[in-house]
């Protein structure tokens, strides 16, 4: 058990124009662990230091934009340098205003190294012309970069969510604004903060506070050329609104009804129920692209429940900082009182429900959920039709190939799939009736994501794409100029 009473409150300020800015007031950090103790605090901006962040960025982008990628890639590979031995004390503090266990919150500050890295590789794809030789024009197509760019996080996985748009606007010649979680800014605020320090100021600023009073700020100035969100289909809906204003362009990422296929030749051994388990239930389910719809071949149902159910056992809750916690508690109270809402409704009409491990007594008041396994719900159960981002995953047997294709897209969202069968030729063939975004092959979830490729949704997912070459021109537009022949 960690003593939460005797770690450390964590502060952190605003930081703009390349320096350090501090606010009247201060966003309050508790720790969902338990639901009371203080990780800390964050600088509440007002609307005013919110304008001020958007205008040193306005002023820092002539001259970042009129350097090449190539130039732009080695400062922002430089201004890495710190985030390595700074990582312990960061995964410690996102642990705590985050409450996923330790390991991921590590794994989460590498992933954003590792997405710079990815981003600046691409330097040379930058400058591309395009020629168009034949007359009566000789036309010439390049790619200029946008502007002041605002980058909105959520609280799940913040520095890798962030790192698939933040290094690809930057070396793309734009300048950033990043507002991290209101309820777990500390980490983001720490890590951009390094980072920011060695750019050219006004190049990379964070600022952190409440939505209602900064958001018009970031979103609605037309110095702001465009707005990055992950977060729900209704945060999107807001977004666009405000952006409207100004006809700032947006990309959103607002997660997704993942659906995951198991056909009748699917390889179910140790390791392969291992991806499934840790595509789902990764960061207590609380990850956009995690499965969450699992249709499985009538003949293999009951080997992927007894399968599942077997690593589901072994699952130990607790603090994320305590020693053999494999999984920590929902962020939010409201969250976890949600899923319980679809687990119940599910349990009411008729569906099994399988519950696996211990609450952790020594944190009563924490926001921890047992995790579940919903079997042969209805389709129209809401824990089928909603996605629950969260420890719960309902099960649903099928007979036919075309009639599971037909199930999993029948759904509001595009953003992840998955296929699980030893026919590659099969499972081409079904990826491509997929309509998502993303389609894993005999895995799921962000853990086999292949980062060099353009992520994003269909539908209701969203709009946009992030990382690879097209993440990065998603932050450029086209300029043409033609000469005569």
């Amino acid at each position: 058990m960690v003593s939460l009473d005797q770690l450390p409150e964590i502060r952190t300020d605003l930081f703009i124009d390349g320096a350090v800015q501090t606010a009247d007031d201060a966003l309050r950090v508790v720790d969902p662990a338990d639901g009371v103790s203080v990780v800390g605090y964050a600088a509440a901006a007002s609307a005013k230091q919110a304008e001020s962040a958007v205008a040193a960025a306005h002023r820092a982008f002539p001259a970042w934009a009129a350097r090449s990628p190539q130039d732009r890639a080695a400062l922002l590979t430089a201004a890495l340098a710190p985030l390595e031995a700074d990582r312990p004390a960061t995964a410690e503090v996102l642990t705590r205003e985050n409450g996923k266990i330790r390991m991921e919150s590590f794994i989460d500050s590498i992933v954003f190294a590792h997405r710079f890295n990815l981003a600046t590789g691409l330097a040379d794809e930058l400058n591309h012309v395009t020629h168009l030789p034949a007359p009566p024009y000789n036309t010439q197509i390049s790619y200029l970069p946008l502007g002041v760019v605002t980058i909105i996080v959520p609280f799940n996985w913040p520095l890798a969510i962030l790192a698939a748009s933040l290094p690809q606007a930057l070396l793309a010649g734009n300048t950033v604004v990043v507002k991290p979680p209101p309820s777990a800014p500390l980490a983001t605020v720490r890590t951009v903060q390094l980072v920011a320090q060695l750019l050219p100021p006004g190049v990379l600023n964070v600022v952190t506070g409440a939505d209602a009073e900064i958001g018009a700020a970031l979103i609605s100035d037309s110095r702001v050329k465009k707005v990055c969100f992950t977060g729900s289909v209704s945060g999107g809906k807001r977004i666009m609104a405000m952006a409207s204003e100004s006809l700032t362009r947006v990309a959103l990422e607002l997660g997704g009804n993942d659906p995951a296929l198991v056909l009748a030749d699917a390889d179910l051994g140790p390791e392969a129920m291992q991806r499934l388990f840790s595509g789902t239930f990764d960061s207590t389910g609380q990850i956009c692209m995690a499965t969450k719809r699992l249709y499985v071949h009538r003949s293999r149902y009951d080997e992927v429940v007894e399968g599942l159910s077997g690593i589901l056992s072994g699952q130990r809750l607790g603090h994320g900082l305590t020693e053999g916690v494999t999984m920590g508690p929902l962020h939010s109270r409201r969250q976890l009182e949600y899923v319980q809402e679809l687990v119940a409704q599910a349990r009411e009409s008729g569906a099994e429900v399988r519950e696996f491990g211990e609450l952790p007594g020594e944190y009563p008041g924490g926001n921890f959920l047992r995790p579940s396994l919903v079997l042969d719900p209805r389709d129209e159960a809401r824990v089928v039709v909603e996605e629950q981002f969260g420890p719960t995953l309902p099960i649903l047997p099928f007979d036919d190939e075309d009639d599971a294709v037909a199930r999993a897209n029948d759904t509001w969202s595009g953003l992840c799939s998955s296929v699980w069968t030893e026919d590659r030729d099969r499972a081409a063939a079904i990826s491509a009736r997929l309509r998502t975004g993303y389609t894993f092959v005999n895995s799921h979830g962000a853990a086999h994501l292949d980062e060099r490729a353009p992520f994003g949704g269909f539908d209701q997912s969203g709009m946009g794409r992030e990382m690879g070459i097209e993440g990065v021109r998603e932050f450029m537009d086209t300029h043409a100029v033609g000469f005569p022949a």
